[in-house]
């Protein structure tokens, strides 16, 4: 690489407007929506987590939320977070839990899109577990309605086809890369991973009011599903190809596996 295109040798200039007029539904552990970083453009919607508190006692949807939209961490800095709540606190959530989320994912950003959510929708998923076929088809769905769904791919160091929801092909699979830029030894990996982005010692929101850092595809994910906003504000349906925009063979995504 020549040395002027060395990160550290850049000049980088961002656009203040990134995701305004987007949505971003963050299904997870909720949302600390009182941080300031916010500048109030998150909102509780819905809470399937079979607890009473609809915030986030673990911070991990904090942290994913301040990753895709917030003030000085954010990727799409403008775009309106909506927090779906399906993991309690100790971050577990129910298949029926997490199909409820997807499904009304689906049907509010149906609602939502010739309003709130002009420019486009995105959705992100920083969790997963065993394949499901129930999840990915529920995945498969919103997605053919409109949503952009971004998915953590796991962090077992095994192939991603055997795990949802990064095993639906219409979800966009987020691996996770290490600070030298390789592929972390502990994401998931394989065909089925169709982008890496940054997923080690990521800075963002805490749900006490401060910054926390955290690693984990569940990191990596949110700054995808921040990249589908800002292309969605660009281009208006620009979101429904961007999955085909970055093919896997355009990087490193790791071996194939057995």
């Amino acid at each position: 690489m020549h040395p002027a295109w060395e990160p550290g040798n850049m000049t980088y200039i961002f656009d203040d407007s990134a995701g305004e007029g987007t949505c971003a539904y963050v299904l997870d552990t909720g949302i600390f929506v009182e941080h300031p970083d916010f500048e109030g453009r998150a909102e509780h919607l819905v809470n399937f987590s079979g607890e009473e508190s609809k915030e986030d006692d673990v911070g991990h949807g904090t942290h994913v939320a301040g990753t895709i939209g917030s003030r000085t961490y954010g990727v799409a800095k403008k775009t309106q977070l909506y927090a779906v709540k399906v993991l309690d606190s100790s971050g577990s959530g129910s298949i029926s839990a997490i199909l409820a989320g997807i499904d009304f994912v689906a049907r509010d950003a149906a609602q939502r899109s010739s309003t709130t959510c002009p420019k486009g929708v995105v959705a992100n998923m920083s969790f997963g577990g065993r394949k499901k076929n129930a999840t990915n088809q529920a995945i498969a769905a919103a997605v053919a309605k409109g949503v952009f769904f971004a998915v953590a791919a796991g962090n077992d160091g095994i192939d991603a086809r055997y795990v949802s929801p990064a095993s639906e092909p219409s979800a966009c699979a987020v691996g996770a890369t290490a600070l030298n830029e390789s592929i972390a030894d502990w994401s998931n990996y394989g065909p089925f991973v169709d982008v890496l982005a940054p997923g080690v010692a990521i800075t963002s929101l805490s749900k006490d009011g401060g910054t926390a850092v955290e690693s984990g595809t569940s990191m990596a994910a949110p700054h995808v599903a921040g990249l589908a906003a800002i292309a969605a504000m660009a281009t208006k349906g620009a979101v429904k190809d961007l999955k085909e925009l970055t093919p896997n063979l355009l990087i490193n995504n790791g071996a194939l596996g057995d």
